[in-house]
């Protein structure tokens, strides 16, 4: 688990649990069924992970930390847009959490005003201070209780070794973040790398009115050597690779991605490496989705081949198979031999007993056969 998470460098969280909190899949991507609690012990009990805003919401190696103090200290001069905050509010909420936390939000004395923002999300004024001061890097999260996130003060949180770090200055920060993006993902353009850990993204622009020009700091990465520029065939941008780098003579892979792992974070990177037309449908009104509410990619050696829409129907102790549609040019009857044995993997480590293919999709018959 160390080393995937020292290799991809962002576990995206996400509230939704359809078939497993996302967090804990990409680590199910890369290594097969795994005993979920370790990435919780890593972050929770031996604080080597810690939650903030790196690609979205997030689970980041801990050695990380100084990397984002330059985002913390942004949001905190900053204290404007989405995390504005009332100062006296933000005081008392610091407060109480010194004299009692960790705390969730709904342990507050006083939890504010409660309404339904623009986002579409519900939040009280108490949640909104606690967001507001994890992203400043004033508070971190201890902990969870369910999918309630327990804040305590970032001292209390992140290990004085790491605390103790004097961090880069922001430029340089942001270029060792790139660094990280380019290591995870191997071969990306600027604007890939960019977007891995949301570089002169929304959060930036929240809190910092000059928008960084990730360009520049590419540039320099390669006339220093750290980063190698690169033609990748197809491509219309420049692309850049790590030095160390190293490309395999053949990939022999076989499992199933969650929408939000790392590998097709960017969707049109995603389009230009496997030519995978891909989009979350979640938030489609059902009329209008193509391919289902919780779709996830089937990676096959080095090609994305099909696509599931999944359910863990945990009262009825069934994986359930909502859909299934096959890429052009493969073979269904292979294909679905692969992915009804990648399906019994995961119906396994989810802890359910059956496996259940309904008839939705070109590839769910042969599907269903496999799975007999």
């Amino acid at each position: 688990m160390r080393r995937v998470a020292h290799r991809v460098h962002a576990f995206q969280i996400d509230p939704i649990n359809v078939l497993v909190r996302a967090q804990y899949m990409p680590a199910y991507a890369r290594l097969g069924p795994y005993p979920a609690r370790v990435l919780d012990t890593l972050a929770y009990e031996r604080r080597e992970l810690f939650e903030y805003y790196g690609h979205q919401a997030s689970l980041l190696p801990t050695t990380t930390y100084p990397l984002f103090r330059w985002r913390m200290d942004a949001h905190a001069a900053a204290q404007s847009g989405h995390w504005r905050v009332d100062p006296g509010f933000s005081a008392a909420v610091l407060a109480e959490i010194e004299a009692r936390g960790p705390l969730g939000s709904s342990d507050l004395g006083e939890r504010g005003r409660r309404g339904k923002p623009a986002d579409g999300w519900w939040w009280n004024d108490g949640k909104r201070v606690m967001s507001s001061l994890l992203v400043a890097g004033r508070l971190a999260v201890a902990g969870r209780r369910g999918i309630e996130q327990l804040y305590d003060l970032t001292e209390r949180v992140i290990p004085p070794a790491v605390l103790d770090v004097t961090p880069p200055e922001p430029d340089e920060a942001k270029r060792e973040l790139l660094l990280l993006a380019a290591r995870a993902m191997g071969v990306a353009t600027a604007r890939d790398l960019a977007d891995y850990f949301h570089i002169g993204g929304p959060y930036d622009r929240g809190a910092d009115p000059s928008v960084t020009r990730v360009p520049g700091l590419v540039a320099d990465l390669v006339d220093d050597g750290r980063l190698l520029a690169v033609a990748v065939d197809g491509w219309r941008d420049r692309a850049y690779l790590h030095p160390d780098t190293q490309v395999p003579r053949k990939v022999d892979a076989r499992t199933l991605l969650s929408p939000f792992d790392s590998l097709i974070w960017e969707r049109k990177r995603t389009q230009r490496l496997f030519g995978f037309d891909y989009r979350i449908e979640i938030y489609v009104p059902e009329a209008k989705r193509v391919h289902g509410y919780y779709v996830l990619p089937f990676l096959l050696g080095d090609r994305l081949v099909a696509r599931v829409d999944l359910k863990a129907d945990r009262r009825g102790d069934a994986l359930l198979v909502q859909a299934a549609y096959a890429e052009p040019g493969t073979d269904h009857a292979e294909l679905a031999a692969e992915l009804g044995a990648e399906l019994h993997t995961l119906r396994a480590w989810l802890g359910l007993d059956r496996l259940i293919v309904r008839r939705r999709g070109d590839l769910a018959g042969a599907l269903r056969q496999a799975c007999r």
